[in-house]
């Protein structure tokens, strides 16, 4: 199966140090994932390498020819996907506005039907656990439900090197075992959605939200 793997922070400057906290989380993530599960195929979407703009305009909201090619390219994998990971800092107790915003770019129709995973990180002794309670209402609006493990990764410069490795050697092997608790559940409901979508299309079950608000509104 496929999985993306959301590196929600754009933030590259300090301070607070090190730049880049969470590049660190989310390389770690990947070697977790790549080990446990090589079978599967993981893939980065940094939302630093999104430039999307002030004013805000969905994927949707393009007419199909004129569609930036950076927003069909990410659409295209966001459909290709089985399943999501979804790596957030803590900002006052919220998700990151650039991943939302990054994640609000597209509609539910993309996303829906599939896992997701969340994974939360900070510099202080909280992991953003608080970010993440927030972030599970945040995806099941979008279509792709959180398993009910969660990652948090309190003071992750003192566990990460920039290379995503673990700065204490001894302590690789428990926190690769903490993260495929979470990781075991996406790719096992990420298995059980893709059979049934074989199976059955949910989209031609119940019609996709696509052109106006009203598609949702009570009789």
């Amino acid at each position: 199966m496929k999985f993306l793997i959301f590196l929600g922070s754009v933030r590259d400057s300090t301070p607070p140090r090190p730049a880049r906290l969470g590049e660190r989380v989310a390389k770690s993530c990947i070697a977790c994932f790549n080990t446990h599960f090589p079978e599967h195929e993981i893939v980065l979407v940094d939302a630093l390498d999104y430039s999307l703009g002030a004013v805000f305009k969905p994927h949707f909201s393009y007419s199909q020819s004129k569609v930036p090619m950076p927003l069909e390219e990410l659409a295209q994998k966001i459909e290709w996907a089985d399943g999501y990971v979804m790596v957030s800092p803590e900002y006052n107790h919220s998700m990151s506005p650039a991943l939302a915003n990054l994640l609000n770019h597209f509609g539910s129709s993309l996303f829906s039907y599939k896992p997701s995973a969340i994974v939360t990180y900070s510099a202080g002794q909280w992991g953003g656990m608080r970010a993440a309670i927030g972030m599970r209402t945040f995806l099941s609006e979008l279509g792709c439900l959180p398993v009910s493990s969660m990652i948090h990764v309190p003071k992750a410069q003192e566990v990460f090197d920039e290379d995503g490795e673990t700065k204490d050697v001894a302590d690789r092997s428990e926190w690769f075992g903490y993260f495929a608790r979470t990781f075991q559940q996406l790719v096992w409901w990420a298995q059980a959605t893709t059979d049934h979508r074989a199976k059955v299309d949910p989209h031609k079950m119940i019609k996709s939200f696509l052109t106006d608000p009203s598609q949702r509104n009570a009789p």
